[in-house]
């Protein structure tokens, strides 16, 4: 119920601060996150079928709706691969991938991918701030998409985005570079 392919968002729960934030969902991993989500569909329903398919859900939801976490709407989008069981009341769960699970597929990918500065998942949302700047959103969008109360915080990317720019070329570079290759060397032999 967290991800709105029409509408091309995810809404993440729990996140940073331990905030529910809405973002984006990339059009280039659609069709790849309906495959994924279908394979999870079917462990799903095994699991159903074995008599734990049922998630866990916030406090009162619980007791509100005491079949809720069975439906499809609740199951998490990246699911352990084991089934666990929960020492609140001794049912038997297939959770979300464990946070180290996933910081270790990072440092792996960080490594195969030959880059040697420090990089985890945190690295990966200051990029996704850093390059919504740099293609022109404005900083209030992405302090929402973020979850950010405070603007200042975000401030920093500003500056980072100036580093990575372009650096400013002289405009004589730009006519000798023009002239060279449009003028087929006349300049040089005038000089």
């Amino acid at each position: 119920m967290d991800i709105d392919f029409d509408a091309g968002l995810i809404t993440v729960r729990g996140g940073k601060g331990d905030k529910d934030r809405t973002t984006l969902l990339p059009e280039s991993l659609r069709e790849e996150l309906r495959v994924h989500l279908a394979k999870v569909r079917e462990w799903y329903e095994a699991d159903l079928a074995k008599g734990y398919g049922e998630a866990p859900l916030p406090d009162a939801l619980a007791r509100k709706y005491p079949e809720a976490g069975k439906e499809w709407g609740w199951q998490y989008v990246f699911p352990a691969n084991k089934i666990a069981t929960d020492p609140a009341d001794g049912k038997m769960r297939r959770y979300h991938v464990y946070e180290k699970t996933l910081q270790g597929a990072i440092r792996r990918a960080v490594r195969r991918a030959g880059i040697t500065k420090r990089a985890s998942a945190h690295t990966l949302r200051h990029s996704f701030a850093t390059h919504l700047l740099m293609n022109g959103t404005d900083i209030r969008e992405i302090q929402d998409l973020l979850g950010r109360k405070s603007l200042e915080t975000k401030m920093i990317y500003t500056h980072v985005v100036r580093e990575l720019k372009t650096k400013a070329r002289s405009p004589l570079d730009e006519l000798w570079s023009i002239l060279r290759t449009t003028a087929g060397g006349v300049f040089m032999w005038i000089l």
